[in-house]
């Protein structure tokens, strides 16, 4: 039997996440997921790979406000629906995205904890920012995360990189939206259509994996691992791959302890390398 073990948000992008028993499928995400971002003056995308500290803002889902903490800092609440309707055009990656300003006070708290100046932006409902349309056909749009509304990482797959390992690593340094359990090492990698629940997910294609998976998440203290041992025998392309990216095939709920139909495979699956 293969079950869901955690659901996880992340409503500020590259902050901590919240773990969950339950969560609403939407478009974009989850619910609440990667609809905040931090971005620095010229409007581009601030993640933990330049700014590794953001780990340590810890974000907590309220009734109708996040309610954001980080060492040193007093709390600050972001109402879900912010007061400030100013629209700006944001970067991220290879997208131009608007988005509105949540709050000067926002800005000011999160510029005193990263030591740079940079603004809190939030994702509207009315803002467009379509799925890339060669994984896209039914031209669904996605939040703030890098590329996909989810990302699903089996259990045996992180134990199998551990196992390679001196040390061991959490599953926070892969920041999955999705954990399962009873499928066995990389099997993830051959799925094409799961129900988890009652609703379907396309597994559209591996998750490449950057700098963010070397940042320790309590500490923000970076190092070279465990990308270092994931590109040593999860290489495909230069990219380092590692978690499968999905995409909703409908609304609802799912719930911690849900079980996963495996609906269809794929008919051939990467063949990985060392990089060099």
């Amino acid at each position: 039997m293969i079950e869901v073990t955690q659901l996880n948000v992340y409503p500020i992008k590259s902050a901590a996440g919240i773990s969950l028993e339950s969560a609403i499928i939407e478009e974009r995400g989850f619910q609440h997921d990667r609809r905040w971002m931090l971005i620095d003056t010229d409007g581009q995308f601030m993640t933990q790979r330049q700014h590794p500290r953001m780990a340590l803002i810890h974000v907590g889902l309220m009734k109708d406000h996040l309610l954001v903490n980080a060492s040193g800092m007093e709390p600050l609440i972001v109402p879900f629906e912010s007061v400030v309707r100013n629209s700006i055009p944001v970067v991220i990656w290879d997208d131009t995205v608007q988005a509105s300003f949540v709050g000067h006070d926002c800005d000011d708290w999160f510029s005193s904890f990263l030591n740079f100046p940079c603004h809190l932006v939030q994702m509207t409902d009315s803002s467009e920012r379509r799925i890339d349309p060669e994984f896209n056909p039914g031209r669904k749009q996605v939040s703030f995360a890098d590329a996909f509304p989810f990302l699903l990482i089996a259990e045996e797959s992180l134990a199998d990189v551990n196992a390679r390992l001196m040390q061991q690593f959490p599953m926070n340094r892969f920041r999955p939206n999705i954990v399962v359990r009873g499928a066995g090492p990389f099997a993830e990698d051959s799925w094409k259509l799961i129900h988890i629940g009652k609703i379907p997910f396309q597994v559209v294609k591996p998750c490449a994996r950057c700098t963010i998976t070397t940042v320790n998440q309590d500490t923000a203290e970076t190092g070279v691992e465990p990308l270092r041992t994931l590109a040593a025998f999860r290489s495909h392309e230069n990219k380092v791959l590692f978690g499968q990216n999905l995409i909703a095939g409908g609304a609802g709920e799912i719930k911690v302890a849900d079980q996963i139909k495996i609906v269809s495979v794929k008919e051939k699956t990467i063949e990985y390398s060392s990089q060099s």
